[in-house]
């Protein structure tokens, strides 16, 4: 008789930072230590703006250590298509009557 006193009261002495349909499932779940209240917002932390700082100095140094090696091959891939393409003018206009 008495337990069925506080019925009424029994959701109300619950966890109340849990919906009341998923308090068995986080029943065993101790309360965070240390737990973080405050943080940094995306635009307080600047995340692009060390990248963007450093970047010029990176693409340069990147540029000076392949550059030649990309503009070599730039060079000689151009240089191919052009004279094939002039050869493949030329034996066109071989075969004309």
């Amino acid at each position: 008789m008495l337990s069925s006193a506080f019925a009424r009261s029994r959701p109300l002495m619950a966890r109340h930072d849990v919906s009341p349909h998923l308090v068995k499932w986080w029943k065993g779940v101790r309360p965070d230590e240390g737990q973080v209240t405050r943080h940094l917002s995306p635009f307080e932390q600047q995340v692009m703006v060390p990248w963007l700082k450093t970047f010029p100095k990176r693409a340069y140094a990147k540029f000076a250590d392949s550059g030649p090696y990309l503009v070599g091959t730039f060079i000689l891939v151009w240089g191919t298509a052009e004279l094939s393409d002039a050869a493949d003018a030329a034996q066109d206009r071989s075969y004309r009557y």
